[in-house]
């Protein structure tokens, strides 16, 4: 069958960091996926002696009730005990596993496990001069509220920061897994954007200091109807730029959404600008090329691209990607699209935050010095 993966390598004095795409070759059962998909991850990681810092893995159940064991058996000592963010997507053209994306590094210090109360959540790497810490799919699947829920896993995310002298001003880059998002997203904005409130990140005297972020219809396979991931850049101190608008949007706060369209962080082999999840939307806010999935597509790689461009980074520059796609319908039409595309990433299909949104994009760049 073979798989599609890719990997992008950034090379410093200090570390080399290694972004890891893949996703299989066509549609076949969901344990010879898995299998390939594993193996691929494992045969790169041995070889280049790299540890991940972060990993996402996006399939459907039938897919996703098979896939922990896979992994194991495949990762053998790669595996810590941090459990990647498994996420429940929709079916594809690529069949029950839509892929899996890694960050991982080479460096002379191997990343250490983060406890929060027992459970392994995340990773924290130290560097001379640098320290990145990571986090994933912090949930609270206990509470019976969705916004309960919200709320109690932004503050877990916090007490995991705070181990390490840290809090969200910390934070360049979160992504919200929200199942059934078009039913409660609004909930959800009002809840993070309390939050960031009273934490700071929302009107500071100098600037506002709110995460790049994507929020999006997937549901986190651990159960409950939401998780998140982060990452945080604890050194150098004051190296994160959040910026609340840049390219052709306007700051998402505006109607009501806490996140910056894009954030600059110091990270452990160079500087990466974060891409928000970003889609057809004008500069007002409002949803463009309603019912036109060709049309949101491109106003979204536009958006993208604009962004990119006011980073000073280039199409070369990206190293990971995520395309959400609505449908099967829309993916064909972004596959069909991307062939000149030169961004490295994977197709989910999923619901995006508003019932006439289509497409969304996500990106991370490294600009090369």
């Amino acid at each position: 069958m073979g798989v599609n993966l890719d990997t992008r390598c950034i090379e410093s004095p200090v570390a080399t960091e290694i972004y890891i795409s893949v996703a299989p070759g066509e549609d076949a059962s969901p344990h010879q996926q898995a299998a390939e998909i594993f193996s691929g991850i494992t045969d790169v990681l041995h070889s280049k002696k790299a540890y991940i810092l972060q990993e996402r893995v996006f399939a459907v159940q039938s897919a996703m009730d098979i896939v922990p064991n896979v992994r194991s058996e495949a990762y053998g000592d790669i595996d810590n005990g941090v459990a990647p963010a498994f996420l429940l997507c929709n079916k594809g053209m690529s069949g029950p596993i839509a892929g899996v994306q890694i960050h991982a590094v080479i460096a002379d210090s191997k990343p250490e496990v983060i406890d929060l109360d027992g459970a392994l959540c995340g990773r924290i790497l130290h560097l001379p001069g640098r320290t990145y810490l990571t986090l994933s799919q912090i949930s609270a699947p206990d509470f019976e509220q969705p916004t309960e829920q919200a709320r109690a896993m932004l503050e877990k995310a916090e007490s995991a920061l705070r181990q390490f002298g840290a809090d969200f001003l910390s934070v360049p880059r979160t992504w919200m897994w929200l199942g059934d998002i078009l039913s409660w997203y609004g909930d959800f904005n009002r809840v993070r954007n309390e939050f960031f409130t009273e934490r700071g990140a929302i009107g500071r005297p100098n600037r506002q200091s709110m995460p790049a972020s994507t929020g999006i219809g997937l549901i986190p396979a651990g159960g409950g109807k939401c998780a998140m991931d982060l990452v945080a850049v604890l050194e150098p101190s004051d190296s994160i730029h959040n910026l609340p608008a840049v390219g052709k949007q306007h700051c998402a706060l505006e109607y009501g959404s806490a996140f910056s369209r894009a954030s600059r962080a110091i990270t452990p082999a160079g500087e990466t600008v974060f891409v928000s999840g970003t889609a057809s939307i004008d500069a007002t806010g409002a949803t463009t090329n309603i019912g036109d999935a060709a049309g949101q597509i491109n106003a979204t790689v536009e958006n993208v691209r604009a962004v990119l461009k006011d980073m000073h980074c280039a199409d070369k520059d990206v190293v990971q990607m995520v395309a959400y796609c609505k449908t099967a319908k829309v993916e064909k039409i972004f596959n069909d699209f991307s062939s000149n595309l030169p961004w490295p990433g994977l197709t989910v299909i999923c619901d995006i935050c508003r019932p006439d949104l289509l497409f969304e994009i996500e990106a991370a760049a490294m600009p090369r010095t």
